[in-house]
């Protein structure tokens, strides 16, 4: 018997095993599509357990709550890299550009249309995938603001960002009953009482 008879095979056309980035990457485009997130057919697709979806995001929520944190990040990126202002005039245009996204957004309306309380739970909850995350993205966009503008912040930079992104959630997912959901207009002028500022905006 030759060496290579000895030696098992692997069986052709197996896959490598899938990634955490792909089981990413299919969810964020079943959510940017407006469709429900299946874990089961995404870990089918992958040719994963549903197990070991769980194992790198702890839960369906953590994998949707993982994707619209990366959607949060790159629009605050975005959208700073667009901005001309700069100082507090840049902090509030560029969440202001991000909040007008996001009411744009059909994946995110159809989501909180479809799953109001998980929703919630997933997108304003300090232990939950998208706050946190969402918290940090706008530290950093201050800490830009204090590096290259030269900003002195009314507020401790952590509790600024902090204050920030729970308004922006109050006037995009919260208070019906204030009816400031959806007003971005309004969030705009709270945002920019906050930093103590003058709209530039014509």
């Amino acid at each position: 018997m030759t060496p290579a008879q000895r030696t098992p095979s692997r069986s052709p056309g197996r896959p490598a095993s899938a990634t955490r980035e792909e089981v990413l990457e299919l969810a964020r485009q079943s959510f940017m599509a407006g469709e429900r997130v299946d874990v089961q057919a995404i870990a089918a697709r992958l040719g994963l357990s549903r197990a070991s979806v769980y194992r790198w995001f702890g839960s369906r929520d953590g994998l949707l709550g993982t994707v619209m944190a990366i959607e949060y990040e790159t629009m605050i990126a975005k959208a700073d890299a667009k901005c001309r202002s700069t100082g507090g005039e840049r902090i509030i245009d560029v969440l202001d550009r991000v909040a007008r996204w996001l009411v744009a957004s059909t994946a995110f309306r159809h989501y909180f249309e479809n799953e109001p309380i998980s929703g919630l739970r997933v997108l304003t909850t300090e232990d939950g995938p998208v706050q946190p995350r969402v918290i940090a993205a706008t530290d950093q966009l201050i800490a830009r603001a204090e590096a290259e503008d030269g900003y002195r912040p009314p507020l401790d930079r952590a509790l600024l960002a902090y204050t920030l992104v729970r308004l922006c959630e109050a006037f995009l997912y919260n208070d019906s009953v204030a009816g400031i959901r959806g007003d971005i207009d309004r969030l705009r002028a709270v945002s920019i009482a906050l930093l103590g500022l003058a709209d530039h905006r014509r």
